[in-house]
């Protein structure tokens, strides 16, 4: 009996332990729902676990829903759990940055945010 006592706490610790092991957003550069006076060159975002690069995605969207990044997304070595990518000239407006993170265990979160350039 206080062996499988031992293996369900065993197996609901692992558990417990696998459900921190997504990658969520930590906090992004322009910050989250911000008001920026200059349209930055690039869209940073920062998340509390690695990343796998090959799957995980970053697109920056105007109001009209057309992409507006350069499509150039990148995950450096030194840092795999920011990931960034370029952005054109940006006139004033409102922008959404939509992610796709996919940790090294593989479990997948997505979600996006806006930001807005202010003349």
């Amino acid at each position: 009996m206080k062996v499988a006592r031992w293996i369900a706490s065993m197996s609901a610790a692992v558990a417990a332990g696998s459900a921190w092991a997504h990658a969520f957003l930590d906090h992004a550069q322009p910050p989250v729902g911000s008001v920026v006076h200059e349209a930055p060159a690039r869209v940073e975002v920062w998340f509390s676990e690695d990343l796998e690069p090959a799957f995980s995605t970053l697109k920056v969207l105007n109001a009209a829903d057309q992409q507006v990044d350069r499509m150039d997304k990148s995950v450096p070595g030194s840092d795999r759990s920011r990931m960034s990518v370029s952005l054109k000239a940006l006139p004033p407006g409102k922008y959404r940055v939509r992610w796709r993170a996919v940790s090294v265990d593989t479990h997948v979160t997505q979600g996006d945010f806006t930001f807005e350039i202010a003349p």
